[in-house]
This record gives structure tokens, sequence and C-alpha cells, in this order.
């Protein structure tokens, strides 16, 4: 009688932990404060710009939007982008007394939705910056589509103008900005136990072995890491010996 084969199981993606949750929690306060200090600096640019002073939150929308790219980068499960992004807006609104009101936690769920739909087209798998780009500008479009409807922008002077820096804005201080903080904290060794430093330690692992000329065997990208192959193969080896056998 034949033995049935055996398929090998896709890895899971693992569940959201405490440890993420921790994080996602420490990222939202942080940035909730980051994002009021961001509207004072609205009011003084708007003094700055003069006649243009409406364009000055286009000019900065980016940076309202930084830490949801930013937590998916570090955690990269679906659905923290958006939870990071309303958790923040809350903290604004609660503790800090935003002037713009409970209103600000419908546009935290669709700045932090804009911001994931990069991500979730790669199925939170790619991580390159040309996803951070995509992102910076799926969450200015999120947000500019909101404007149209709420303030009437499209029927304006300078629409055109607004437009541009809406989507300069997403670009640089939403998805770019979020994939340079991410790298600069994973240098520090801070995220070494999230997804993010799993993936880089995978991607180490696959490039040693390439310039050593062996198969890469990679992990999905959020699977926690694995004994050495080689250390397990010798103390295999060892444990199948039998006893009084001299080593050379």
């Amino acid at each position: 009688m034949s033995a049935t084969p055996s398929v090998p199981q896709k890895p899971r993606r693992r569940p959201v932990t405490l440890h993420d949750l921790v994080l996602l929690a420490v990222l939202a306060v942080v940035f909730g404060f980051l994002y009021w200090a961001l509207v004072q600096v609205w009011g003084w640019l708007q003094v700055a710009m003069g006649p243009m002073g409406d364009l000055a939150q286009n000019v900065l929308i980016g940076g309202w939007m930084v830490v949801a790219p930013l937590a998916l980068y570090i955690v990269r499960k679906p659905g923290v982008g958006i939870v990071v992004e309303i958790v923040a807006s809350i903290v604004e609104v609660v503790f800090l007394a935003s002037p713009v009101g409970p209103t600000l936690i419908l546009v935290g769920l669709i700045q932090g939705a804009g911001a994931e739909v990069a991500f979730a087209a790669t199925r939170y798998r790619r991580y390159g910056w040309w996803v951070f780009v995509v992102s910076g500008i799926t969450a200015a479009l999120a947000n500019l589509v909101l404007g149209m409807v709420r303030f009437g922008w499209a029927g304006q002077d300078l629409f055109a103008l607004r437009v541009g820096f809406q989507f300069a804005s997403g670009i640089l201080l939403c998805g770019l900005l979020a994939k340079v903080i991410g790298d600069a904290l994973l240098r520090t060794g801070v995220l070494d136990n999230y997804a993010i430093g799993r993936a880089a330690r995978e991607a180490e692992r696959a490039e040693r072995a390439e310039s050593a000329g062996e198969p890469a065997q990679p992990t999905a990208p959020d699977q926690p890491t694995v004994p050495d192959q080689a250390a397990e193969r010798t103390q295999s080896a060892e444990q199948a010996e039998p006893k009084g056998t001299a080593h050379p």
C-alpha cells in the first residue's frame, strides 16, 4: 500500500501579538502629539503663505498620515495602518483638544485606509521604496477626495496647485519619510523582534547563502527565525551515532 505524499503547507501569517499592540499604541500616542504640533506649524505657515494660506494644509498633509505606512512597515499585518491612524487622531481630539474636533477620527480612518491600499495590493509582502511612494499617493488621493466633498475644493481657485502640493506632500512626508524613519529605527536594533527585523535577518541569510553559492531557503517575512540548519544536522548526527564511536 503506497503512502499518500504529504503536501507542504504554506506558512501562515502570524497574528498580531501583544508585543505588536504595545508598539502600535506607542506609535499612536507619539504621533498623536506630533500631529498636534504640526497643527501649530500649519497656523504659522498659513500666515507665511499670505493669499495662498489656505493651501498650507495641503503642503503639510503628508505629515499627518506618516504613522500609517510606518506601522505597516514595522508590524506588517493587515489593518494596522488604519488602526494606528485612528488612535492617533483620538489622542489629538481627547487629550490635546484638536481644533478639528471629533471629525478628525473619521479623517484618520480615511487617511489610514488610503495609505494602506498600496501595501494591501502587494498582499503585505513588498516594502520597497516604490510601495511607499504609491502609499503616499493613495493616502493623498483619499484625503483630496475627502476635501473635495467637505470643502468643495474642486470648484475653488488654485485647485491645480492644491493637487500638486497634496501629492508632493503625500509622497515626501507620508510615504518616503515613513520608509526613512523605519530604516533608521531598524538600524538601532529596537525593532529586531518585530516583523521588519525578522525580514531583515532573513534577507541577510539569503544574501550570505547566495554569496556562498548555496540555495537560499526563504521563510515568510513575518515568520519567526529558525535555528541554524547546519547546527541541527550536526546535532542529529551526533545523537544517531552509537555510544563508544571515536571521533576523528
